[in-house]
């Protein structure tokens, strides 16, 4: 089947560099590799002037979160219109429910196959390094916000990380690369580790 897409999910913590590394590597392989972070995925719908894309529009417009099930359409929509056939989706899955909600669709879709999940991991210390160096390397920042913002975003990473990395262990779809080394050790790790997933 021509159209059959393979689609790698890059998750970590907020410091992790998962979009960096993903962007890294389609752009090494950009004949067959594209990657996408669901914020791109959801302007890119909207940017189509598609029905979807006007649904999604009115709930950004009004600030409010777009709902579940218009995310999962337009991770599917964007994959499925792909010019790769190769997808990197970075940031996804954030919670329980959107990790359930998408293997639900995958089960019925014959077209994509959810090749594995790869975890950028780090530790707390790590992110906050890196979160609060980039802080601080803005003009403006105070100290406190930051700090509280990094808690607050790696509370949201972190409380649901067990029950979504015993899915996909389960599933024997997890690979855990290690990201507190170099960018070029991780990405050349990453690269390898989807390169050998491809040729299979």
């Amino acid at each position: 089947m021509p159209n059959h897409k393979k689609l790698f999910l890059i998750i970590g913590a907020p410091g992790s560099g998962k979009t960096t590394d993903a962007n890294l590597i389609a752009e090494k392989h950009a004949q067959n590799i594209i990657h996408y972070s669901t914020g791109d995925m959801l302007r890119e719908e909207v940017g189509s002037g598609s029905e979807l894309g006007q649904t999604i529009e009115s709930y950004i417009s009004k600030g409010t979160l777009v709902p579940l099930d218009i995310i999962i359409d337009t991770i599917i929509s964007a994959i499925k219109h792909s010019p790769k056939n190769i997808v990197l989706i970075d940031g996804y899955p954030r919670s329980v429910e959107q990790m359930k909600a998408l293997d639900k669709i995958l089960q019925t879709e014959d077209e994509i196959n959810l090749v594995s999940v790869i975890e950028v991991r780090v530790s707390e210390k790590v992110a906050k390094e890196r979160i609060l160096g980039r802080a601080a390397e803005a003009e403006v920042v105070r100290s406190d916000d930051s700090i509280e913002v990094f808690y607050d975003r790696m509370k949201i990473y972190t409380d649901p990380l067990a029950e979504i990395q015993k899915f996909y262990t389960d599933n024997e779809l997890l690979q855990v690369i290690d990201g507190e080394r170099t960018l070029e050790v991780i990405v050349d790790d990453m690269d390898t580790f989807v390169q050998s997933k491809i040729s299979e």
